[in-house]
């Protein structure tokens, strides 16, 4: 280890313990909206129970798009390690609900504790994990660096670094490197991600695919969406995982748009991606005069009066297939400002036509797919975006790209068994992380 590296580990724990009380205070703060945020804040301290045993299959998934992503692996390392014991950590309370389910008897969930030296080394001391599973970005330096010294092997699985995301990472490349060096492998999405990680750092690259391919739409949520678009005999353009910063041009294109007298007026349903800005939103609707119908105020069905409503309000958690298969396009949120876009996959999977803006770089390869297939589409901002889904939706057009969307995500499945077959390869259920010498 180099001086440099050791002096930058050091100042990088220095201002964390410095910035520990600002730390948990932001998090005691967040659960005002989100309870979930001040319950169990020993964990953040890397505090366990009690008389735990080790080997323990540790698997983090900081938010909700990183659990659901998890679910397909998890499920295929049961099937490679019947009795697993999982332990499942979050940093978000949306991945720790959305966690829940993924847990069977013998299985625990905890909070990922704050990256200071004492907490991890209580964690890891603690659980004694067998193999720790690091989703997508989840690059730790002191987690990483307490783990290789107690000889606990870390997989950074489904692996993604963005140009933009490298460039900031060699910033710091002497605290980072060293901890990216540390991961007994590295199972990337793409060969892009795969160089861009190497360039970091990375010494065990494997190119795996993407396990959002492998997720299954909940198949009672899309037929209750579909009913919902029969009953309403509209059409619906969906903002999908909408960010600050968008809804408010899209209303205000929305609104400004001209419907021939004799058509039906198509529904704009608006789902953000946090919950924490839902009010917030539905307050940016009524501004514009739009009347609105929230998620929240109906359980099976629909009610009559919602069903002349200009806007929906998707304020509700877990229930994105419903969303997608109420709608008959879907614009993708996150890409209309520079915030990198969103997971595109379940929309294909649904069958669900996309409408993309200019910014998908956190996804790149993924949207350059789907707009290769046929599934979605580039526009350069709302308006456009809005113009093109109000043609589409009344088109024979929308349906040959809800074909073309379910073949595209069809297509790149699999990556799932191939992970579980890295991380523990049958029949001895122990790390084995396949080597790659500078090729996938």
């Amino acid at each position: 280890m180099s001086l440099a590296a050791a002096l930058a580990r050091g100042a990088y724990a220095t201002v964390l313990r410095l910035a520990l009380p600002l730390l948990l205070a932001r998090l005691w703060w967040r659960g005002r909206r989100e309870p979930l945020y001040r319950a169990h804040l020993a964990e953040r301290l890397g505090h366990a129970p009690a008389g735990l045993d080790g080997g323990w299959v540790w698997v983090h998934a900081v938010s909700l798009g990183e659990t659901l992503a998890a679910a397909p692996l998890i499920e295929a390392l049961r099937r490679l390690q019947p009795g697993l014991r999982l332990l499942l950590t979050h940093g978000t309370a949306t991945g720790r609900e959305a966690g829940t389910g993924l847990l069977r008897p013998g299985d625990r969930q905890a909070w990922l504790p704050l990256d200071t030296p004492g907490a991890t080394h209580r964690f890891l001391a603690s659980w004694r994990p067998a193999v720790g599973v690091l989703m997508e970005t989840e690059v730790w330096p002191m987690l990483l660096h307490v783990a290789a010294r107690q000889g606990v092997p870390v997989v950074l699985a489904n692996a993604r670094l963005s140009a933009r995301s490298l460039r900031k990472g060699l910033r710091l490349d002497a605290l980072m490197r060293p901890a990216v060096q540390t991961l007994a492998a590295v199972l990337a999405q793409t060969e892009a991600d795969a160089q861009r990680l190497r360039q970091a750092g990375a010494r065990a690259v494997t190119v795996m695919g993407n396990l959002k391919f492998d997720l299954q739409p909940d198949a009672a949520l899309l037929a209750r969406g579909q009913a919902w678009r029969r009953l309403l005999g509209r059409s619906v353009v969906l903002a999908a995982v909408t960010r600050e910063g968008e809804e408010q041009p899209l209303l205000a294109a929305w609104a400004a748009r001209r419907v021939p007298p004799d058509a039906p007026r198509p529904l704009l349903l608006i789902v953000p991606r946090h919950p924490q800005r839902f009010d917030e939103v539905a307050g940016l609707v009524r501004a514009q005069r739009l009347s609105l119908q929230r998620r929240s105020g109906f359980d099976a069905e629909p009610p009559e009066a919602s069903l002349r409503a200009d806007v929906w309000l998707g304020d509700s958690m877990r229930e994105m297939p419903l969303y997608y298969g109420l709608a008959d396009v879907a614009l993708l949120g996150g890409s209309f400002a520079p915030l990198g876009g969103q997971n595109l996959i379940e929309a294909a999977a649904c069958g669900c036509p996309l409408l993309m803006g200019p910014h998908t770089f956190n996804f790149a390869l993924a949207a350059e797919w789907a707009e290769a297939a046929g599934a979605a589409r580039r526009v350069a901002d709302l308006e456009a975006a809005v113009a093109m889904a109000c043609r589409l939706v009344g088109h024979p057009e929308r349906e040959v790209m809800a074909g073309q969307a379910r073949s595209f995500a069809a297509a790149h499945q699999g990556a799932a068994e191939r992970m579980a077959g890295a991380i523990l390869p049958p029949p001895a259920g122990t790390l084995q992380a396949q080597r790659d010498p500078g090729r996938s």
